[in-house]
């Protein structure tokens, strides 16, 4: 007898407890419920789409371009870009007319296709001689995603980008390096936002 009304002190004790629980876990989803649309639109601002791609202004003002001049008279010899490639250790540079406006790009494939591989001299040949000229060029603008910049280097098989102004400036140069560091930090920003809601610190999500 002494035992049975223990029995039921103790099932008394685990219903109570489980109702706890039940009632913790509703305001929990609650919580979260309304915790939901705040972190949707948050992770949707940070999650890499068309629109909210980083501009190719910010991948440039990274990039080992944005140091350097990385503009070359079409009119100096093949050798002198070389030479510029090896300092700076580059892959391409913007080639420019007698007006300074850009003619085209001339990049380490030019040299190693149409001069090394064919025996030419490179202290001989003009720039210009084996340039990709600017009328083929596929640029890019400062405003532009770095996605479409992207998409642009695949579809053409290049990888580099020059960055033109309204008035046609060349005013920087990306490299498909300097693309993915771009696209590899926006997604690292989205995973830090996502897991910080998960493990409740709410860090970046802002409560509307």
């Amino acid at each position: 007898h002494h035992s049975n009304s223990h029995t039921t002190r103790d099932k008394h004790q685990s219903r109570k407890e489980n109702n706890n629980i039940n009632m913790l876990s509703r305001i929990a989803t609650a919580a979260a419920v309304r915790r939901a649309p705040t972190l949707l639109s948050s992770a949707s601002r940070t999650m890499v789409t068309l629109e909210e791609s980083p501009e190719a202004s910010e991948a440039w003002k990274k990039s080992c371009y944005y140091t350097i001049d990385f503009t070359i008279s079409e009119d100096d010899v093949v050798k002198e870009a070389v030479k510029r490639f090896s300092a700076y250790n580059i892959g391409a540079l913007v080639t420019t007319n007698a007006a300074g406006e850009i003619s085209g790009v001339i990049s380490e494939r030019d040299y190693i296709n149409k001069v090394a591989l064919l025996g030419r001299k490179s202290d001989e040949l003009k720039i210009k001689e084996i340039s990709t000229k600017a009328a083929k060029l596929v640029t890019a603008t400062p405003k532009d995603a770095v996605d479409v910049c992207m998409n642009k280097m695949l579809q053409k098989d290049i990888r580099h980008l020059p960055l033109l102004d309204d008035d046609g400036k060349v005013v920087g140069m990306l490299s498909v390096k300097d693309l993915v560091k771009e696209l590899l930090a926006e997604k690292e920003k989205t995973i830090q936002t996502l897991s910080d809601f998960a493990l409740g610190k709410g860090g970046t999500v802002e409560y509307s």
